[in-house]
C-alpha cells in the first residue's frame, strides 16, 4: 500500500489556494484530503488549509482498523461537517463575504475505498477489466454545468467549454450547513484511487489521466499528472493524491 500527493501553483495564478494531505494511517490503511479554495486568493487559501488541517487531524486521531464500515463513513462525514463550521465561523469573524473550499477525502483499508466530496474536486477509480485499463469518476460534481447536463440541457462535451463551468453549487464554508456526498467501493488488485482538483480535471482528458497513472512509476505519477496539467496551459492550481491499495 502506498500514497503519493503533490500540489502546484500552475502557470497563471499568483497564489496556490489548493491544499492536500496524504498519509499512511497504519500498515494496512491510508488516507488523503484534497481541498481547492474559493473566494479570493487569501480567503480561498485559508479556507482550504483550515479544512485540510481539521479533517486530516480528525482522521488521524480517530481512525482504527477495528472500525466498522458505518463508523468510517461517520468519521468522514462528521469531519467534513466540522470543517464547514470552522470555515463558516472564520468567514463571519473576519467579515469575509465569500470564503469556502471544495473537498474530496478518502480512506482506503480492508480492500475498500471510503470517499466523501463537496464541490467539484474529484475522485476517480482506476482499474483493469480483463485486458482493458479503465477510469471511472466516483464523485459527482456539485456544479452548475453538471446540473445542466443532468437535465439534458447541454452535452458532456458542451459542459467542458461552458462559460460557467467553474461555478460550483456546494462548498465547505459557503453555508452554515453542508451535506457531503458519500461513496464506498471495493478495490481489486492493482486498482488505484486518484483525487484531484479541477486544475487537472477541467483542462485534460480522463483517458490521458488513465494512461499517465498506468504508464508511470508510482513515485513519479503525481509529478507527471501536474506536468500534464501545466502542458495544457496551467490555468489553475493543480493538486493530486494517488492511493494505491
Amino acid at each position: 500500500m502506498n500514497i503519493f500527493t503533490k500540489t502546484d501553483i500552475g502557470l497563471v495564478r499568483t497564489e496556490n489556494q489548493d491544499n492536500v494531505w496524504g498519509e499512511m494511517l497504519t500498515e494496512n490503511a491510508c488516507a488523503a484530503v484534497l481541498c481547492d479554495g474559493m473566494g479570493g486568493e487569501s480567503e480561498g487559501g485559508l479556507a482550504s488549509k483550515l479544512a485540510v488541517d481539521l479533517i486530516s487531524e480528525r482522521i488521524k486521531q480517530n481512525f482504527s482498523e477495528k472500525m466498522s464500515r458505518n463508523s468510517v463513513r461517520n468519521l468522514l462525514i462528521t469531519s467534513v461537517v466540522a470543517a464547514n463550521s470552522v470555515v463558516w465561523d472564520t468567514a463571519k469573524m473576519h467579515a469575509h463575504e465569500v470564503m469556502g473550499t471544495t473537498c474530496v477525502a478518502c480512506i482506503v483499508f480492508g480492500g475498500t475505498a471510503y470517499i466523501v466530496n463537496v464541490g467539484d474536486s474529484r475522485g476517480y477509480h482506476l482499474f483493469a477489466d480483463a485486458d482493458n485499463e479503465c477510469i471511472r469518476q466516483i464523485t459527482k460534481d456539485h456544479s452548475h454545468v453538471r446540473e445542466l447536463v443532468d437535465r439534458g440541457e447541454i452535452t458532456e462535451e458542451q459542459a467542458r467549454n461552458h462559460p460557467k463551468r467553474n461555478k460550483i453549487t456546494r462548498a465547505i464554508g459557503a453555508e452554515s450547513d453542508v451535506t457531503p456526498d458519500y461513496f464506498e467501493l471495493p478495490l481489486g488488485r492493482d486498482d488505484m484511487i486518484l483525487l484531484c482538483s479541477d486544475g487537472l480535471s477541467a483542462y485534460g482528458d480522463d483517458m490521458d489521466l488513465l494512461d499517465i497513472c498506468f504508464d508511470s512509476v508510482s513515485e513519479e505519477c503525481c509529478d507527471n499528472l501536474i506536468r500534464y496539467a501545466n502542458e495544457n496551459g496551467g490555468h489553475d492550481n493543480v493538486s493530486v493524491a494517488l492511493l494505491i491499495p
